[in-house]
């Protein structure tokens, strides 16, 4: 269920006590290493740090109105949940990109489990996270190259920031097929079930 608190205040203030500490660190690290330009604010029921309207007219593709979402972070039913636009940019790409395979190692290099979905990161506790990764995930992406970042996936799915359609980009691996330089991956053949045909026996023609 997504919190209505109106304030980031409100919505620490309401989390049950060990919840409350640790989504207090995850967010003293954002905050610590955030660029300028950037806002912190609640939206989709959770702390949001944004690229305002002032700085990015167009906003989000998917909600305009929406100022473009860098960072999010939830408190949920089972664990927190931390949405990274430092890691992989909202829109769909067939590979992960530099900052995500980044992201990834460094975090598995701290001996911690890693539960990632697509640019989200879902941990039970605060010793869950390796908080100089994270930290360090967010002063990567200052404004200029997040926005850079956000219009080059909007490219590969053929959208500008307006809305408007443009022929997507071929990824990497899709123009390597094209060229020739690789070649596609087989499909596996579905083997057909044989037909049994129903064993009924045709009565005897009369003589």
């Amino acid at each position: 269920m997504q919190s209505k608190a109106a304030t980031v205040e409100q919505y620490i203030a309401e989390l049950p006590e060990d919840r409350r500490g640790a989504i207090q660190a995850i967010r003293d690290v954002i905050r610590k290493n955030l660029d300028k330009g950037y806002e912190e604010g609640m939206s989709y029921g959770m702390i949001v740090y944004c690229i305002p309207h002032s700085i990015y007219p167009h906003g989000y593709h998917c909600t305009p109105k929406q100022a473009l979402p860098f960072t999010g972070l939830a408190s949920q039913k089972q664990y927190i949940s931390m949405y990274l636009g430092s890691v992989d940019c909202w829109c769909d790409q067939e590979e992960p990109s530099e900052e995500g395979k980044w992201f990834k190692q460094a975090w598995l290099k701290t001996g911690r489990k890693l539960d990632m979905g697509k640019s989200c990161i879902r941990v039970k506790t605060l010793a869950d996270v390796p908080l100089e990764v994270v930290g360090e995930s967010i002063r990567r992406m200052p404004v200029k190259k997040f926005i850079e970042y956000y219009e080059a996936s909007l490219r590969r799915i053929g959208k500008t920031p307006d809305g408007k359609r443009i022929p997507a980009v071929p990824s990497p691996k899709s123009r390597a097929i094209a060229e020739g330089r690789l070649k596609p991956g087989k499909k596996k053949a579905v083997k057909k079930q044989p037909v049994k045909k129903n064993a009924v026996k045709k009565p005897a023609k009369k003589k």
